[in-house]
């Protein structure tokens, strides 16, 4: 894994999270919920249009942002399987929410010491907004556990459904090369501190911790769900249609 693999690594899953957030504008049970999911989206937007910029630089080969997003295949993708899978439940996006902004969180509060200062300066911005994606995914896990009858069964399937994604996040091997240098973060250094995250809000939320086995990854190496085509032809569709067209 080089430089440039890393900063795509975290681009892609910043960016088709981002994808997964916005199909929620409309569909989101509050008009508020809209516009906070609408704006975490945003957020991710943000910081995947940053990563890919900085991915195309290290690259070298004149690709830049648009480049990465749009005119990539779906195996030239690295993101984990987590951010890509389905959500048409709203219990889902919020459980799938709190597990992905736990791992962002304790992500970038480490990669704000990495000695790469471009990694570092999109860690100390985004390290505030994935604070608040947290914490409004845990309001939300807890209103559901710890609500009716039926929201405590749908998030808990939920949860299930989800938990076994985690891995490919926390159990992911980096180079060793990007560690030794500071470059790059250890999921393992962090894998504590991310389930101390989640597991205090499944709790309050009066929820169980799946104890079920990790899903089959493969996201990093390009190998991806079913649902990842559907994704990327609903997010690659205007500019593939209409090649170096501008706004």
């Amino acid at each position: 894994m080089t430089l440039f693999d890393y900063t795509l690594a975290l681009a892609d899953d910043a960016l088709v999270s981002a994808q997964r957030m916005g199909w929620w504008i409309s569909r989101a049970p509050q008009l508020e919920e809209d516009v906070a999911l609408a704006n975490i989206g945003l957020d991710q937007l943000g910081q995947a249009r940053t990563l890919l910029s900085y991915a195309g630089q290290v690259e070298g080969s004149g690709r830049g942002e648009d480049d990465l997003a749009y005119h990539r295949d779906e195996r030239e993708f690295r993101n984990v399987h987590l951010v890509e899978r389905d959500q048409s439940d709203f219990g889902v996006a919020m459980a799938r929410l709190l597990l992905f902004s736990s791992w962002q969180c304790e992500l970038y509060a480490a990669l704000r010491a990495s000695t790469d200062t471009t990694l570092a300066g999109v860690a100390g911005k985004a390290v505030k907004e994935v604070a608040y994606h947290h914490d409004h995914a845990r309001s939300w896990v807890v209103r559901l556990g710890d609500g009716t009858e039926e929201s405590h069964r749908r998030v808990q399937a939920a949860l299930d459904a989800e938990w076994p994604y985690l891995a490919e996040l926390i159990d992911d091997e980096v180079d060793p090369d990007l560690l030794a240098s500071g470059v790059a973060v250890d999921p393992a250094s962090i894998r504590d501190a991310v389930l101390g995250r989640i597991e205090p809000v499944v709790a309050e939320a009066t929820l169980t911790v799946p104890q079920v086995a990790p899903a089959t990854g493969g996201g990093r190496q390009g190998l991806h769900t079913e649902q990842m085509g559907y994704l990327l032809a609903e997010m690659q569709h205007l500019a593939r249609s209409h090649p170096g067209a501008t706004w």
